[in-house]
């Protein structure tokens, strides 16, 4: 059935969205939205840790990534806690026990149209760009590079300060 949903279509590139009547920011990319750096945490980092760097730095979340690059997940304020709570992780576990491995991620390059289906279901999304990286031999590969962290208030924020009406 999710064939038949436009919007699961739209939000995983299948179809141009065929919305008639789009609000004035539906084009525009995300790259307008001036996202601020995102606070990454490696794989090792405790539990402990992250609640006390998320605290401290004033974020809720942080995505998850391993060294090579390759995006593991999201970590919460939130989720980590009940978590330790629960007795479902421990305070000295590393965060890959507690993150959301089910995420949506978005180009600089999409649209905001794409982002507000995103974020119908989703928290959050991350926003990636791709870079050519190479290697010492010569040969080269693509690597997502977590570029920040959006959501539905960033992108209301951003249509609230730009209302063209």
């Amino acid at each position: 059935s999710k064939f038949l949903n436009d919007k699961w279509m739209i939000k995983n590139g299948f179809l141009c969205d065929v919305q008639e009547h789009k609000p004035w920011w539906w084009n525009i990319k995300v790259q307008k939205l001036n996202l601020s750096a995102p606070l990454i945490l490696l794989p090792e980092v405790s539990c402990q840790k992250a609640i006390e760097i998320l605290q401290e730095k004033g974020y809720d979340q942080a995505p998850v990534v391993a060294e090579s690059g390759l995006i593991l997940g999201m970590v919460t304020l939130s989720n980590t806690l009940t978590s330790v709570l629960a007795g479902n992780a421990q305070f000295s576990d590393p965060v890959t026990k507690v993150i959301y491995d089910q995420f949506s991620k978005i180009g600089l390059e999409d649209t905001l149209g794409k982002l507000s289906c995103i974020l119908e279901n989703d928290h959050f999304a991350i926003v990636v760009h791709e870079q050519m990286q190479f290697n010492g031999n010569g040969s080269s590969f693509m690597k997502q590079m977590v570029f920040g962290v959006v959501t539905a208030m960033d992108l209301l924020t951003f249509v609230s300060r730009n209302d063209k009406k």
